[in-house]
């Protein structure tokens, strides 16, 4: 693992950069979801509309629960059974939650990573993280470090190494309802 390169990375955060680092399938895009200018940046990069929201990631539950409003201890045993791991949770989101990271939902996707490295970035910097696909709207994620330079030569500072092992991205799931939504 580059703890320089997530050294590097937690320091471009707190300068309220955009950084990409691998996750579970593709490259992700992210940054401190308490940064509106950040989070906007990132949509611009993507060419992302915000009614969509965005997915955050975590290295524990405590990084989440800013977010999310508390759970049910059966939605909580039905969520740690999938975590950590590929598997996304619509939650309900905090009064508090901004509307730039739920777009024009009553809820917030979350998850803990499984990948050693963006759960290393997420716990370095002490603090959950925004996670979308590196990749303009439309166009093939980016799988490596130098997809991300060329499709989005805007992002800040890239977090070197490899995806997991998954093919498709995390499969989305909602919490009051159970569908799988991806």
């Amino acid at each position: 693992m580059n703890y320089w390169s997530i050294r590097q990375a937690v320091k471009t955060l707190r300068s309220g950069g955009v950084i990409a680092y691998p996750t579970e399938a593709v490259f992700g895009l992210g940054c401190d979801p308490w940064d509106e200018a950040a989070v906007n940046r990132i949509l611009d990069i993507k060419q992302r509309p915000w009614h969509k929201g965005l997915i955050l990631i975590a290295s524990d539950f405590n990084q989440l629960a800013d977010f999310i409003e508390p759970l049910s201890p059966e939605t909580l045993q039905q969520i740690e059974a999938t975590w950590p791991g590929p598997v996304t949770w619509l939650l309900p989101a905090k009064d508090t939650t901004p509307d730039y990271l739920t777009g024009e939902h009553a809820t917030i996707a979350v998850r803990i990573t499984a990948h050693p490295i963006a759960h290393e970035l997420c716990k370095a910097a002490g603090h959950a993280l925004v996670s979308t696909s590196a990749n303009i709207a439309g166009m093939p994620p980016a799988k490596n470090h130098r997809q991300v330079r060329w499709q989005l030569p805007e992002v800040n500072a890239i977090v070197t190494g490899h995806c997991g092992e998954a093919t498709q991205p995390s499969q989305i799931r909602d919490a009051q309802t159970g569908t799988i939504l991806r």
